[in-house]
């Protein structure tokens, strides 16, 4: 009941999404870092996370393609502060971007949008950048913080009401990763885990019929974690619609 997420574009219409972002951890790890082109300088719209054109816009259009960091799908929506090296053209704070996507250039770990690429370098300076073409850099994990925004629930268009429900998860705060999904089953008592269909997408065929609840497994600084939002989705969803499950996280 699968889809082949690649060749999706989820367009949220209602949803943007803006992070502030803080960091929260002083150690930096070495690596290095390309860019890829798109209209507009923005994300993709195609990424692997399966965020649609949430995953263009998320962020500014900051955001960036991972290899080892994207972690099968559980690393969407990460944020992280990437800065590189070259005391002569790069910038101080270099710049925080979300993961969209899972890419990989020449030995690098990040794959940044042009805008992300661009904010790398001192003022007048992104041009010299745009050169070298892969640069070295320094990173760190920092937390999402969404302002005013609870966990969303996307159903991804893929979905067909009432056998097969698709969500795509957004909004997830702080430095956590969204390691499963379970929905529950009125009838059997019992909680069944989604499965992650690509990315930050999980799947369910012939969910039940009415309110579905839904929990949440997070892995974060405190280990792993259960957050639960009881009538999550309601009985008559919409492919496309967007649910505020009722949890913010930090």
């Amino acid at each position: 009941m699968g889809f082949p997420m690649e060749k999706q574009m989820v367009f949220l219409g209602l949803v943007v999404l803006f992070p502030l972002l803080c960091t929260s951890d002083n150690t930096f790890t070495s690596s290095r870092a390309t860019y890829y082109g798109s209209p507009e300088a923005y994300g993709t719209p195609g990424g692997a996370c399966g965020y649609g054109g949430y995953g263009k816009t998320v962020n500014f259009g900051n955001v960036a393609g991972v290899s080892r960091l994207y972690r099968n799908g559980s690393g969407c929506g990460a944020c992280y502060q990437v800065k590189c090296t070259d005391t002569e053209y790069c910038s101080d704070d270099g710049v925080n971007v979300v993961v969209t996507d899972s890419a990989e250039g020449d030995r690098t770990d990040f794959v940044l949008s042009t805008r992300a690429y661009t904010k790398l370098a001192k003022p007048n300076l992104a041009m010299e950048m745009f050169d070298y073409g892969v640069v070295d850099v320094e990173y760190r994990r920092i937390s999402c913080k969404y302002s005013g925004y609870n966990l969303m629930i996307k159903v991804h268009e893929q979905s067909r009401y009432p056998q097969y429900l698709a969500i795509v998860i957004l909004y997830v705060a702080g430095q956590n990763d969204l390691t499963a999904v379970e929905l529950w089953q009125e009838g059997l008592k019992e909680w069944n885990p989604m499965r992650r269909a690509s990315g930050a997408v999980f799947d369910y065929a012939n969910p039940p019929s009415g309110s579905i609840n839904l929990r949440f497994q997070l892995s974060g600084n405190a280990g792993y974690t259960w957050v639960q939002s009881n009538n999550a989705i309601p009985g008559c969803w919409k492919a496309g619609a967007v649910y505020d499950s009722s949890i913010k996280l930090a």
